[in-house]
């Protein structure tokens, strides 16, 4: 009991921590000392607020009802009754019972999770003996205890969830008889486990500019499960989400998150994830000017090589095209000149004028003398 005691104090410190640390939406908590649920009256009991904002603007509720305790962060209960805490900047806390029955079924307050144990105690009101205690979960008996009052837990599953309560025979001074006490409500939590990393885009190494989005995950968990996220081993964000950006090279590193219940010291750690952020730098100019150059060069290559071909192809087609026939031998009687113009020029004899109406063979116009006139003035000429 005092191992538990001792353990349920050190969580109960530690939540806060957890609280202060992970939780992505920080929540007013109301811890009590010592830390079971739930307390009694006759126990000398302390309830701490904690939350954002200063003590001095800490709002105590009992039954609903706003208290007089006022501008503390922590009080010392004298009466029985239902407790909550307000703070501005993170709002109200959960209810904390306080009893002052003649038996009460107590667990400690710390989160309960699969393969932990845990004890429940039947207690009789100002330490009065209890004997012949009974233990029931859903109504169901569970042992009969004739002189112990404590019921042990091991290896804590989820259907160990559920409504617990004990009976005993009490013999007090103002009471002598079987007592049951009020129902307490155990939930078992699954731990968070199996945190993963999604990297959007799909690829460990990006270009400078490009927008690149973290989500961590667990396959297990219970709820709330809180996130944080270190970058080379700083804490640098919480929540499931962790939006860079437009990425810089600054960006590049190992990224892994933190996933836990928001109450609870167990974590679950993801594998490391390297990011690779490269540059768009002078390199990147340089070989895209390369790029277009060679690009530039290949169409060149073509335009010549197409014009190449097609000046063969032209001279080809003109070799191949067949020569004109020369001209044939006028025939005897044949016409070649219609009309002969006789013309002057300097140092150059006069042509041989005939007259338009005759008509001069060939064999005539090689006799005469001088030189002969131009084919254009020359009418008609009959071989």
């Amino acid at each position: 009991m005092a191992g538990d005691t001792g353990m349920a104090g050190k969580v109960a410190l530690l939540l806060w921590a957890q609280t202060l640390g992970l939780a992505g939406a920080q929540t007013t908590q109301l811890l009590v000392e010592p830390p079971w649920r739930p307390a009694v009256l006759w126990d000398r009991v302390t309830l701490t607020c904690q939350g954002l904002g200063t003590a001095n603007a800490t709002t105590w509720y009992k039954d609903g009802q706003r208290w007089g305790q006022q501008g503390h962060d922590h009080i010392t209960v004298t009466e029985s009754g239902t407790y909550t805490c307000d703070r501005p900047g993170s709002g109200h806390s959960r209810h904390v019972k306080v009893l002052d029955d003649q038996l009460v079924l107590q667990v400690p307050t710390r989160t309960l999770l699969e393969g932990d144990t845990v004890t429940l105690r039947c207690r009789c009101r100002q330490g009065n003996p209890v004997s012949s205690v009974f233990f029931y979960h859903e109504e169901k008996e569970l042992v009969e205890f004739q002189n112990g009052t404590e019921l042990f837990l091991s290896h804590l599953q989820l259907h160990h969830s559920g409504r617990y309560r004990c009976r005993g025979w009490v013999n007090s001074r103002v009471a002598q008889g079987w007592e049951d006490s009020a129902p307490v409500t155990v939930t078992v939590h699954v731990p968070v486990a199996n945190a993963t990393i999604t990297l959007s885009p799909l690829a460990h190494q990006v270009r400078a500019g490009d927008p690149v989005t973290l989500r961590c995950s667990v396959q297990v968990g219970s709820a709330p499960v809180t996130f944080a996220w270190r970058h080379n081993g700083q804490e640098v964000a919480q929540g499931p989400l962790l939006e860079l950006g437009d990425v810089n090279v600054g960006h590049s590193g190992t990224y892994q998150c933190v996933a836990a219940n928001q109450l609870d010291s167990h974590q679950a750690l993801s594998p490391e994830l390297v990011l690779t952020v490269t540059s768009q730098g002078h390199m990147d100019t340089v070989v895209a000017g390369i790029r277009w150059a060679l690009l530039f060069l290949v169409l060149l290559v073509g335009v010549i090589v197409a014009w190449h071909r097609w000046h063969r192809v032209a001279a080809r087609k003109h070799q191949e095209r067949p020569s004109p026939e020369p001209l044939a031998t006028p025939e005897e009687g044949e016409i070649l000149y219609t009309h002969v113009v006789s013309t002057k020029q300097a140092q150059r004899p006069s042509c041989i004028t005939v007259p338009q109406e005759r008509q001069v063979t060939y064999t005539e116009l090689l006799g005469l003398h001088g030189r002969p006139c131009e084919t254009s003035d020359i009418n008609e000429i009959v071989l």
